[in-house]
């Protein structure tokens, strides 16, 4: 069951330690209750347990790790790795005593796994007698699962555990690998709430780890894969984005570049709140018309951001620069955030959490992805760029946040140039850049094919750049299949080009 509200009667909730992870569970964790967090080794778990232990510590809580799997030493290097320490939680590691090695220790009477159960879980409740603790990590079923060697006698240890810590009124993690082909509904179907933490391994890149609330009972939580990493400082966990559950009111408008003729040409500008695509083929100007359009909403005193996949930040202030916008200035006075994306190395979570926190932290009414081409990289899947693209979008839009989408088409001349994806009929607004051929010259042309918010200006106009900025021309009307590339002209003699490279 997912986002919905199930039950009149609010539990206590506790925090996982985890902000992210909170949010996924609307919340936090239903008190005095059992948990299982399963996943393959090295998804994260014990990453995670210890995040939990140590927000109960900080809250006052006493907490309790029992480890069959791991050393106690072993525990204090994994929490020494992210900067922590482990005063003040209990610590009972159950590996067994080094007389059972001995060959006069070995059972006669009744089966190994009998006895080992026994005293195993004899140790554990002794300790959380002992204890008293509020919050408790079993680590890991998989150990116990051996041990009982039955499912029937490991069903029954289970629901005996359940039934102890409940009435002790303890929250319960208990870890579990998946390192078996199947996964153990036994345990789940017992479980107040099941996490599970996977991790992948693309081709190319570093692992993408996601994470998946399987179920909680009596409460709502939010369903679907969240992605997150493991950094120093522990788990991060990025929800995913749920553009209906983000609206803020905004005054509608318009944002002008700055540029007279190339805002006639869009109908008077960028509609605030809706999303512009500048599509064209590489060196066509897509990236410094769209920085244009940042600095231009940054010298009005709105702040804004351009995430670049396909250069590094200061190869793109060093060019703009030459081209008299001032991004280096804006940079440095905080109106322009410049961050550059490493898509090998970035979850498509992640990067809509970067997104937001510009949205929500610093403040940012414009938003520059530069290029869809580079975001498109980022997608394990590829086949969900579209949809995760249009939440994204959906909620800038929400945030009334202009957004500016790059797209670097493959070819240079011609009418056949395909996009890695076709995301035009998601944009409300479509630029189209084009090179094409006259007088023995490669010129540009920039035109306005789509506005979902009014009418815009038809034509084709030329479109240059040069150390005083960006220059827009006036509309082509002698010439025909611009577009095409090779144009053909309406009288005998070629109109004047205002380009540098027609000939001047």
């Amino acid at each position: 069951m997912t986002s919905t509200a199930l039950s009149t009667v609010s539990p206590q909730l506790i925090s996982t330690g985890i902000e992210g992870l909170d949010v996924v569970l609307q919340g936090g964790l239903a008190a005095h209750h059992l948990y299982v967090v399963d996943g393959n080794p090295g998804a994260g778990k014990t990453t995670l347990a210890l995040q939990y232990l140590l927000e109960g510590r900080r809250l006052g809580q006493k907490g309790l790790f029992v480890t069959l799997s791991e050393t106690e030493r072993e525990l204090h290097l994994v929490a020494s790795s992210h900067g922590w320490n482990l005063d003040g939680i209990e610590i009972c590691e159950l590996a067994p005593p080094e007389e059972s090695l001995q060959p006069d220790s070995q059972y006669t009477m009744f089966h190994p796994s009998e006895v080992e159960l026994h005293e195993t879980m004899k140790r554990v409740l002794d300790q959380v007698k002992a204890t008293n603790p509020e919050r408790v990590v079993f680590d890991s079923l998989s150990e116990m699962r051996m041990l009982a060697r039955e499912a029937l006698r490991y069903r029954r240890q289970i629901m005996a555990l359940k039934q102890f810590f409940t009435g002790r009124h303890c929250t319960v993690l208990l870890l579990d690998d998946l390192s078996v082909s199947e996964v153990d509904m036994q345990v789940q179907s017992l479980a107040h709430g099941v996490i599970r933490l996977e991790q992948l391994s693309p081709e190319f890149g570093g692992d993408r780890r996601r994470l998946r609330v399987i179920k909680t009972r009596g409460r709502g939580f939010s369903g679907g894969y969240h992605d997150f990493i493991i950094q120093a400082g522990g788990l991060q966990v990025f929800p995913r984005l749920i553009a209906a559950e983000h609206r803020t009111p905004f005054e509608r408008g318009q944002i002008q570049s700055g540029i007279p003729a190339m805002d006639k040409l869009l109908g008077g500008g960028l509609d605030r709140g809706n999303s512009a695509l500048i599509m064209g083929p590489a060196g066509s100007g897509k990236s410094t018309i769209a920085a244009q359009f940042a600095a231009a909403e940054a010298e009005r005193g709105h702040k804004a951001a351009v995430f670049v996949f396909d250069e590094a930040c200061q190869t793109l202030v060093n060019r703009t620069q030459s081209m008299g916008i001032p991004m280096d200035r804006l940079f440095q006075e905080e109106k322009v955030i410049v961050q550059q994306i490493d898509p090998a190395e970035l979850a498509p979570g992640q990067f809509a959490h970067l997104v937001r926190q510009t949205v929500e932290q610093d403040g940012a009414r414009l938003v520059v992805i530069d290029s869809l081409n580079g975001y498109l990289n980022a997608m394990p899947e590829e086949r969900f760029l579209t949809l995760q693209l249009h939440e994204l979008l959906t909620y800038l839009g929400n945030q009334g946040v202009t957004t500016i989408l790059v797209v670097a088409q493959h070819g240079l001349l011609g009418t056949s140039m395909q996009a890695p994806v076709d995301t035009s009929y998601i944009a409300d607004t479509v630029i189209l850049l084009r090179f094409f051929e006259a007088g023995g010259a490669v010129h540009k042309s920039i035109a306005t094919v789509k506005r979902r918010g009014g009418a815009h200006e038809t034509t084709i106009r030329e479109l240059n750049f040069g150390p005083r900025g960006i220059h827009v021309g006036e509309p082509l009307r002698k010439f025909h299949g611009v577009l095409s590339g090779i144009p053909a002209f309406l009288n005998s003699e070629p109109p004047a080009l205002t380009g540098s490279l027609a000939g001047k």
